[in-house]
């Protein structure tokens, strides 16, 4: 099992709209293609004086699976977040293998 996991950072005042557009637009989209499964949104405390950060983590099967839904959905939902929120908010991705 791996988790998928995007780390993305924005300026405070952008927050509750990134937050709503996560819940009503990305996450939704996400569920409906069922290759990524659990998701959860965390606040990154770690980093607070350089503005918001929050990962956004799902539970994928293996990188095969992660691969065909990054290039079937993952680019275009990624569009949709630059067309939304242009350069105020940016995010990088992390591939984690589970263990235990």
């Amino acid at each position: 099992m791996l988790i998928f996991n995007t780390t993305y950072h924005l300026e405070e005042e952008n927050e509750q709209l990134f937050l709503i557009w996560m819940q009503e637009f990305y996450l939704p989209a996400v569920e409906k293609d069922g290759r990524l499964k659990h998701p959860r949104i965390a606040r990154i405390l770690s980093h607070r004086d350089a503005g918001t950060c929050f990962s956004v983590q799902f539970e994928v099967e293996n990188s095969s699976v992660l691969h065909h839904w990054h290039q079937e959905l993952g680019v275009k939902l990624n569009e949709e977040l630059l067309k939304t929120f242009k350069e105020k908010v940016v995010g990088f991705p992390t591939l984690m293998e589970v263990l235990l």
